[in-house]
């Protein structure tokens, strides 16, 4: 007995020494706050936890803040194993190295100390919904008409099916399709009254969904789970979905890669007239063209508005984008936005007779004036495929920190080679001109044209110092017109002459790795 309680004590003694030698982990509105301490005790002890790696700057980031918080209040209200953390990447930079977080937020679902990347929507019901798809059946088995209620109030949309039992043949199908879908509740139901509460016949799947029609019922093939996939993607979103941030998930990681844009004032008087015309056109292009509008008064969708070329002056007017096309721009020749205007164009562009919009500003009177030679949308031709000249562009944001950082640097390169007729140093606002063959992915891009045919334009990924960037161009053949200045002073002006002694902080929160367009 004596060695019982030895025993006995020595493993209360060894639990106590765990507990104390564990890491603290605080808690904010139910959400974990890890940090290099405590991230692997965390993951370790929990089967399920999604982290969000942000930065306390990030507009994005404070709009998750709340729901994130909401979906993990509710998980640990119901009792769910599921944690919801988050991680300030700013402070835990080799955390969010080792995670590879390019942007903010970034969403990681850890399944057993596994990372996977998080797919689901940004709303509370969103996250709580995806996580329990991930982690539980794929559907809930409903049992009563509360059940049922209580699926449908839960979310905007919800799917639900009546079958004889869980051998059924048809189930098996609508259980892939429940597991291939993150973001929608699907739901089973086996009792024939319940089933007649809820008006779901037998061996029939229905969306049942709190906006537009209200409910959809799937008359197609039962045993075709792409079918029916395919069917309940298209009536997930509404007829017509406003862009935000928690809606840009569902809009871009869907399969319909033609999208309508409107752009609006929400708070305009016009505003429910324009959506009423646009709402109808949308009814005839269901499934194979997104319908979104855009609130112009919001000062997130600046951005947007700057990548179409639309200002304010513009406003109301729309524009079609085919994404699967390296996100080939439509602009209509009229600013018609009656309904059968809306329709005639979005079928001219589904067809392919609707021409590619190119953006391009006007031509500035000193465009060729000094050292860099300014490039618009209607000069980049003539010059950049010049056959008798090598040209270096670098294509630019005004808003982008790192173009801003190198504004200097390039213009230093510029008066390197100005009295080099062989060569061009050029800049081109990607933001407001387009070229055709010329797709550019982030900013700042540069691109050497070695013989004026764009086919063979160099990309260049070297070092974005002036001494590289003068070797890459003399490894083209080019020779420096006259010596300029080193690099230690390139690096004086850019930090003392071009932003005074300290970068400003837009520039600083791009070089910390903040989201470009």
């Amino acid at each position: 007995m004596n060695t019982f309680f030895k025993v006995f004590a020595l493993c209360l003694l060894v639990n106590f020494v765990r507990c104390d030698d564990a890491p603290a982990v605080e808690e904010e509105e139910g959400v974990l706050v890890l940090n290099e301490k405590n991230f692997e005790y965390v993951l370790k002890n929990n089967e399920h936890v999604l982290v969000e790696f942000y930065a306390p700057w990030c507009g994005h980031c404070k709009s998750l803040a709340p729901e994130f918080a909401k979906a993990a209040t509710q998980l640990n209200e119901e009792g769910s194993p599921i944690k919801l953390a988050k991680v300030d990447a700013t402070v835990e930079a080799d955390l969010a190295k080792k995670y590879e977080v390019r942007g903010y937020p970034t969403l990681k679902f850890m399944k057993n100390g596994n990372a996977l990347e998080y797919q689901g929507g940004r709303q509370a019901p969103d996250i709580v919904s995806w996580l329990k798809k991930k982690t539980g059946p794929p559907c809930k088995v409903l049992a009563s008409a509360e059940e049922v209620k209580s699926l449908k109030e839960g979310s905007d949309v919800v799917v639900i099916a009546h079958y004889e039992g869980p051998d059924h043949a048809n189930f098996k199908n609508y259980e892939n399709v429940a597991g291939a879908i993150d973001d929608v509740p699907f739901g089973v139901i086996y009792n024939p009254e319940v089933a007649a509460s809820a008006e779901v016949e037998m061996n029939k799947v229905v969306i049942f969904k709190q906006f537009d029609e209200g409910r959809m019922d799937y008359d197609g093939d039962v045993t075709a789970d792409a079918d029916m996939t395919k069917f309940i993607k298209e009536n997930q979103l509404r007829l017509v979905s406003e862009f935000t941030a928690e809606t840009a998930p569902k809009i871009f990681g869907g399969e319909i890669q033609v999208h309508n844009l409107l752009f609006v004032s929400k708070a305009s008087t016009e505003f429910n007239a324009h959506y009423t015309a646009f709402k109808e056109a949308a009814k005839q292009f269901k499934g194979k063209v997104l319908f979104i509008y855009i609130d112009t008064d919001q000062e997130d969708n600046k951005r947007v508005m700057e990548f179409f070329g639309l200002t304010d002056a513009d406003i109301p007017d729309y524009r079609i984008i085919k994404m699967s096309e390296n996100m080939a721009k439509f602009k209509p020749e009229t600013k018609d936005l009656g309904t059968e205007a809306i329709v005639k164009f979005t079928n001219e562009v589904e067809s392919g007779d609707a021409k590619r919009h190119l953006m391009s500003q006007d031509i500035p009177e000193d465009w060729n004036k000094n050292p860099v030679t300014v490039l618009v949308g209607k000069n980049f031709n003539e010059v950049a495929l010049d056959k008798s000249k090598k040209v270096f562009v670098e294509f630019y944001a005004p808003w982008c920190g790192h173009c801003k950082a190198l504004k200097p640097t390039w213009e230093k390169l510029g008066e390197k080679f100005k009295d080099n007729d062989d060569i061009v140093i050029a800049m081109m606002d990607s933001t407001a001109n387009e070229v055709e063959g010329i797709e550019v992915q982030g900013f700042p891009t540069l691109k050497f044209f070695p013989s004026g045919e764009h086919e063979q334009a160099l990309d260049y990924n070297g070092e974005r110092s002036l001494d590289a960037m003068v070797e890459y161009v003399e490894s083209n053949g080019v020779k420096v017109s006259e010596d300029v200045g080193d690099e230690e002073e390139i690096e004086e002006e850019m930090l003392d002459g071009e932003f005074g002694d300290e970068l400003p902080e837009e520039v600083e929160a791009e070089m910390a790795g903040k989201d470009e367009l």
